[in-house]
């Protein structure tokens, strides 16, 4: 799939914006605080339908604007598509697939898919458990609307369980109503578990080898799901930490507390390895999640390379260009200097200066 443009209206330091991208690799590139990240996380949101920086709709909005409009025209499985959202300060953001409203914004997930490579997931490996699962999560969502359905609805009622715990201590006859909300969290936290399972071994027949090629055939990446339950267990488990919740007035079981830990020769590298060993495990993920995307959806992800290529030494820089071959491509950076010597094809380069964004080819 591609993405063919984006036209965006008070988003972030963007008065007005119209680009139109090639199908290869575009550049965009200017100096830091310019605005070339945020034309990244408009494309990110419309396969995800929220910013990658963890922003609101109105930190979004333009400063002293009440709203943001943005529009951008995909291509997938030669269909085409066009995504409207509409961002307000004081309500739910609005979004349309060709002209028909959508009544709930996840119902996006699915269309676009986007794979966002930054300099921060070059941490996820020595990152805490939150930044794996958040990583799992956004990409099983856009890969599959039950997954979606489940964990929407398990979050809900983990929230709603703890509202509930927080109230016992000053109604204690409610501690009977906790079963209803368990059973309810042991039947999505099964499914959510038995996804998560899948997926990991999914991937792992995918990392090994790209691992393996990436670090000159000397190390064996491999990715365990430890699972903060068994499901055999889960329901015991759960009752058997009532008293522990409701003092902490916090659900303490459930695949929320979940992990993913990455073995390198069997040995955990957020523990052990080293930061280069690190940063090649999260690389290889990266990339395994581009094929794996491929396999799953039927249709070539657009990724977004924001100034992720100076982080990497020459080595990985290569083996990532390399590695590209069909998929469109949108990669910010400071200088083209170096994009010279490396063996990538650019197709369409767009300078970026303060809000202002000039095509040089």
């Amino acid at each position: 799939m591609n993405i063919r443009s984006i036209e965006l209206t008070n988003f972030r330091n963007y008065e007005y914006l119209f680009i139109k991208f090639d199908e290869g690799v575009n550049i965009l590139y200017g100096d830091n605080a310019q605005g070339k990240t945020n034309i990244l996380e408009s494309i990110y949101m419309f396969g995800n339908t929220k910013s990658h920086r963890g922003s609101k709709d109105k930190e979004i909005i333009r400063f002293n604007q009440a709203e943001s409009h943005m529009r951008a025209l995909f291509n997938k499985n030669d269909i085409d598509y066009q995504i409207d959202m509409h961002l307000r300060k004081e309500k739910s953001k609005g979004i349309a697939v060709n002209g028909v409203r959508l009544k709930k914004a996840t119902e996006l997930l699915g269309i676009a898919n986007i794979i966002l490579f930054s300099p921060e997931d070059l941490s996820i490996i020595k990152n805490g458990p939150a930044d794996r699962r958040r990583f799992i999560d956004t990409e099983l969502c856009q890969l599959d609307k039950v997954y979606l359905y489940n964990l929407t609805n398990y979050n809900k009622i983990v929230n709603q369980r703890n509202e509930l715990l927080k109230d016992i201590q000053f109604h204690p006859e409610l501690t009977d109503t906790l079963d209803v909300w368990d059973s309810q969290l042991v039947s999505l936290g099964t499914k959510i578990i038995d996804r998560r399972t899948m997926f990991i071994n999914q991937l792992n027949e995918i990392i090994y080898d790209i691992h393996k090629n990436l670090s000159g055939g000397n190390e064996k990446l491999t990715i365990k799901y430890e699972p903060n339950i068994e499901i055999m267990d889960y329901e015991g488990k759960i009752k058997r930490n009532r008293v522990k919740d409701i003092k902490f007035k916090l659900t303490s079981v459930g695949p929320h507390r979940d992990d993913f830990i990455f073995y390198i020769n069997d040995t955990d590298v957020k523990k052990y390895g080293s930061q280069g060993q690190q940063r090649t495990a999260a690389l290889s993920l990266k990339l395994s999640e581009i094929k794996l995307v491929k396999n799953l959806a039927g249709s070539t992800p657009i990724l977004l390379l924001d100034d992720v290529l100076s982080e990497l030494d020459s080595h990985r820089q290569n083996f990532l260009l390399n590695s590209i071959g069909d998929i469109q491509t949108i990669v910010t950076c400071t200088g083209l200097d170096e994009f010279i010597n490396s063996r990538i094809k650019i197709d369409k380069v767009f300078r970026v200066v303060n809000g202002t964004v000039t095509k040089e080819n």
